[in-house]
C-alpha cells in the first residue's frame, strides 16, 4: 500500500472511529430560544439610523442643541448667599418643533422639602452621636433652593413656567421650529451650604480659626436641559447620584466677589489685569513659559495676610468660555494660586492650583504637576486637550468636575505632615477629576442615565496615567483582580453596569471599578494595547463635543478594531456574571501498541480491520496501559507513531516530525457564567514554563467545560489558569493542577499572631 492510500484509509478509518463516540440515538425534545452567549446584540441594541450608525459614529442626520449664556452673579461672603441674572439663547437643531423649553434646577435638591431628603429607607438608630442627634432631630433643615424671581422673555414680558423639583418647564408663546432660536432671562438667588457638614459637590468650607470661608460653585444657575434624537427632552429628576446631561454652548459671565479674593473659573479671564495686581501680572507671564515646575503667583504669605482684611470693596471678574457643556468657579481670600504651561500640539495650556494654607505643604509639591501629567497622559489615548486651562482647586472631603476646573481633596496634619495614604489619595483624586474634561465634559455622555459612561472610562483611563506617574503606583481600582471581592458578593446587592446610577447598591464598584476592570481586560487580554488603543481613541474623536451613548461606544470599538465583542458587553456589563474557570482534570497518556476494550468494540462494529495502521493511546491506569505496561511494550512505542506509519513517511518528512513522548487531555471547567479567554500556565518538570492563551471562542459550542490535548516531549508538572490574575476571576482555588494545598481562615490567623 502506499503512503497517500495508507493516509486515506487512516483518515477514513479515524473519521469512522471518532464519529463512533459522537453519535447517540435521538430523542424528541422541547425546542428553545437562542440562548447561545455569543449571539449578535440586535435585542439589546437599538437599529442604527440617519442619526447614529451602526459603525457607532455619529450619522449624516445627527444634530445637538446650542445654550449660550450671559450670567452676572455676586457672592456675598457675609451671609454666603449667590445671586444671579442669565440671559440664555437656545438654538433649536433638532428637526423638531419644540412646544416647550425645560430647564435643570439642581440646587433644588437641597431645599428644605426636597423629595430626595426622603427617598433612602430609614431604621432607628439605637445611638447618635450628639451632633448627628441635633442635625437629625433638633435642626430645622437647610433650605439651599433656587429662589426664581423671574423668567422673561427677550422683551421682558414674563414668560409662564412651572417648577416640578429640579426641572422646570418654560411654556413659550409658539412653538420654536427646526433652526430657530429663543432668548429669555432669568433671575434668582440661593442660600449657598457648607459642603463639609452639609455634603454636596458645591458649596463653602468655613475656617474657625481666621473666619474665612472657601467656595467651591457649581450647579449654581438654571441650566439646559437635553434634547436628543433618541430620547427628546431629557428631564429625569436630579437625585443625587446621576450627575449631569447639558447641551455644549458659549458663556459670558461676571463674577462679583469681594476685592481681595483669588478666583478662578470655566473659560479665559478677560480683564486679568484689572483683578491681578503688577506683581500677580509679572508672575503669571513666567508661568505660561515655565514647563518644568509650577510659578507660585499668590504665595502663602500673602493669602494669610489676606486671611486678614475682609475686604468691604469688590471686584468683577469677567470670563469667556467656547464649546463648554457646563460652567463652575471657585474663590476665596485664602487661596494660594500657582501655575506652570503645558505643551500641547502647537499650543500651550495652562496647568493652574488654588489651595489654602492648610493643604501645604503637600499642594505645593505635587497638585499642578499633576495636572500637568495628567493632560498630556489622557491627550496621548484620546485628542490633544482643546481648552486653555485646567485647575485643581482644593476642597475638604470633595472630588467633583467640570470644565477647566475640579474641587480635590487631600489634606495634611496641621503639623504638615501627611501619610502615603493621604498623599496618592490625593495625586489619585487629581487625576481622576482633571480626566474627567474629556469623559464627559468634551465626551459629553449622559451622566444622568450612564454614570459608567463617564465615571467608568475616566477611572480606567486614570488608572494608566496613575501607572505612567510611577512605576507601581498604588492604584485603587483598575486592575482586573481589584473587582473580585464585589463580583463574587451578594447578588442581591449587584446590580449590571447598564443600570441608572439612582438603582444601583454600590455606585463605587458598578460605575466606576467595575467598567475600568473590564477595558483593562479589553486592553491587556482579549484585545490587545494596539487595537484598542487604536479603537478608543476612535471613539473619543468621533464623539468629542458630541453626544454619545452606550451602543455608540459598544459598535465603535468593534468597528475600528475588527474584534467581535458582543459576548463580552452582554455579559460584563448587561449581567451581574462572574468569572470563574479552573482546571477540573488532567488525563495522562502514552502511545500503546494495542487497543483498549472500547476501541476494540468499535473497530468490530464498523468492519475496521486489524491491519488498518492506527496509533493507539493508552490512559494511564487503564487496561491497555497496564497490560502494555507489564510486557514492557508502553516504552517501546512511547514515539508519537508507531514504525509501521513512520515508513509511509519519507526521510525529509520524518526530519520534521515532532516527537512527543507524554499525552494529556485536560479539561477546564467554567462554573462562573462571564465568558472570558482561557488562560494557562504549563510548568514542566525541567523546569521550563510556557503560557497558552486560548481565544474566548473555545466556550462557544460548550458553556461549562472545554478539554485539551497537548503532546509534548516534557512531562507536565503543573497548570495554572490565570497566572497573573487578568480576568477577575473570582475563585482562584479551582486555578491549580496539582489542587494546592490552602490554609483555613483560622489557621492563616493563627499564623499571622505568632509571627
Amino acid at each position: 500500500m502506499n503512503s497517500i492510500k495508507t493516509r486515506f484509509f487512516l483518515f477514513l478509518a479515524l473519521a469512522l472511529l471518532t464519529g463512533a463516540y459522537a453519535q447517540e440515538e435521538p430523542t424528541e425534545q422541547q425546542g428553545h430560544v437562542n440562548t447561545n452567549k455569543f449571539r449578535q446584540m440586535y435585542q439589546e441594541f437599538t437599529s442604527p439610523n440617519m442619526f447614529r450608525t451602526a459603525s457607532g459614529a455619529p450619522g449624516p442626520a445627527y444634530y445637538q442643541q446650542q445654550a449660550d449664556y450671559k450670567m452676572d452673579i455676586e457672592l456675598d461672603d457675609k451671609n454666603q448667599k449667590l445671586y444671579g441674572e442669565e440671559t440664555i439663547t437656545y438654538t433649536n437643531n433638532s428637526p423638531d418643533k419644540l412646544e416647550y423649553l425645560w430647564v435643570q434646577l439642581d440646587q433644588n435638591i437641597r431645599s428644605k422639602n426636597s423629595p430626595a431628603l426622603d427617598k433612602n429607607n430609614e431604621k432607628f438608630a439605637p445611638a447618635e452621636s450628639p451632633e448627628r442627634f441635633v442635625d437629625k432631630y433638633l435642626k430645622e433643615p437647610f433650605d439651599g433652593g433656587f429662589n426664581i424671581e423671574y423668567v422673561k422673555d427677550r422683551k421682558g414680558n414674563p414668560l409662564p413656567y412651572t417648577i416640578n423639583y429640579t426641572m422646570m418647564r418654560i411654556d413659550i408663546p409658539e412653538p420654536l421650529q427646526p433652526g430657530e432660536k429663543i432668548s429669555f432671562s432669568i433671575k434668582w438667588w440661593y442660600n449657598v451650604n457648607n459642603h463639609v457638614t452639609n455634603r454636596a459637590r458645591s458649596g463653602y468650607e468655613h475656617f474657625p480659626k481666621d473666619g474665612n470661608n472657601t467656595y467651591v460653585i457649581a450647579q449654581f444657575f438654571p441650566r439646559m436641559a437635553v434634547y436628543n434624537d433618541h430620547e427628546g427632552w431629557q428631564n429625569y429628576q436630579f437625585w443625587g447620584s446621576g450627575e449631569f446631561a447639558l447641551p455644549f454652548g458659549n458663556y459670558e459671565v461676571n463674577i462679583t466677589v469681594p476685592a481681595d479674593h483669588m478666583l478662578e473659573a470655566t473659560g479665559e479671564l478677560q480683564n486679568r489685569k484689572d483683578v491681578f495686581t503688577r506683581t500677580m501680572m509679572k508672575r503669571y507671564e513666567k508661568a505660561t513659559e515655565s514647563f518644568d515646575e509650577p510659578v507660585v503667583i499668590v504665595t502663602q504669605e500673602e493669602a494669610e495676610a489676606k486671611e486678614k482684611s475682609f475686604s468691604n470693596r469688590k471686584n468683577t471678574w469677567e470670563f469667556k468660555a467656547e464649546s463648554v457643556r457646563d460652567f463652575a468657579f471657585a474663590t476665596s481670600r485664602k487661596f494660594i494660586y500657582d501655575a506652570m504651561a503645558v505643551k500641547m500640539g502647537d499650543r500651550t495650556v495652562m496647568a493652574e492650583s488654588l489651595y489654602p494654607k492648610e493643604g501645604n505643604p503637600l499642594w505645593e509639591e505635587y497638585s499642578t504637576r499633576v495636572v500637568a501629567h495628567t493632560l498630556k497622559s489622557y491627550s496621548g489615548h484620546t485628542f490633544d486637550y482643546p481648552y486653555p486651562k485646567a485647575i485643581s482647586v482644593h476642597a475638604k472631603n470633595q472630588g467633583m468636575e467640570y470644565p477647566m476646573i475640579c474641587w480635590n481633596y487631600g489634606r495634611p496634619d496641621e503639623d504638615g505632615t501627611y501619610s502615603d495614604r493621604v498623599k496618592y489619595g490625593m495625586i489619585s483624586v487629581i487625576i481622576h477629576e482633571i480626566g474627567h474634561n474629556f469623559f464627559p465634559m468634551i465626551v459629553n455622555s449622559d451622566e444622568r442615565q450612564w454614570g459608567w459612561m463617564d465615571e467608568g472610562l475616566n477611572t480606567f483611563l486614570q488608572y494608566l496615567t496613575e501607572q505612567d506617574f510611577m512605576e507601581n503606583y498604588p492604584s485603587r481600582r483598575g486592575k482586573p483582580s481589584s473587582m473580585v471581592t464585589y463580583m463574587k458578593g451578594n447578588q442581591d446587592y449587584i446590580a449590571p453596569i447598564m443600570s441608572n446610577p439612582e438603582n444601583v447598591y454600590q455606585l463605587g464598584n458598578n460605575a466606576y471599578g467595575k467598567p475600568a476592570a473590564g477595558l483593562t481586560i479589553l486592553r491587556e487580554t482579549i484585545m490587545g494595547p494596539e487595537l484598542f488603543d487604536y479603537a478608543f481613541k476612535t471613539y473619543a474623536q468621533r464623539w468629542m463635543f458630541k453626544h454619545p451613548n452606550p451602543e455608540d461606544f459598544f459598535r465603535t470599538m468593534e468597528d475600528a478594531s475588527g474584534v467581535e465583542l458582543d459576548w463580552f458587553w452582554r455579559g460584563w456589563f448587561y449581567t451581574t456574571d462572574h468569572v470563574d474557570i479552573g482546571v477540573k482534570e488532567v488525563k495522562k497518556f502514552f502511545v500503546s501498541p494495542q487497543p483498549n476494550d472500547k476501541v476494540k468494540e468499535i473497530m468490530a462494529a464498523r468492519n475496521i480491520p486489524d491491519t488498518v495502521p492506527f496509533v493507539f493511546f493508552a490512559e494511564e491506569g487503564a487496561e491497555n496501559y497496564t497490560e502494555a505496561l507489564k510486557n514492557g511494550s508502553l516504552l517501546e512505542h512511547s514515539t508519537p507513531l508507531n514504525e509501521y506509519i513512520l515508513d509511509n513517511f519519507t526521510p525529509e518528512e520524518r526530519s520534521k516530525l515532532k516527537q512527543p513522548n507524554y499525552f494529556y487531555e485536560v479539561t477546564f471547567e467554567k462554573p462562573g457564567e462571564m465568558l472570558m479567554p482561557l488562560i494557562v500556565e504549563y510548568s514542566y518538570t525541567d523546569g521550563s514554563k510556557e503560557t497558552v492563551k486560548y481565544p474566548v471562542e473555545l466556550w462557544r459550542k460548550n458553556d461549562t467545560e472545554v478539554s485539551k490535548v497537548i503532546a509534548t516531549d516534557k512531562e507536565l508538572s503543573q497548570i495554572i489558569v490565570d497566572p497573573k490574575e487578568e480576568t477577575a476571576d473570582v475563585n482562584t482555588e479551582n486555578n491549580y493542577w496539582p489542587k494546592r494545598e490552602t490554609k483555613s481562615e483560622f489557621e492563616a490567623f493563627k499564623e499571622r499572631n505568632q509571627k
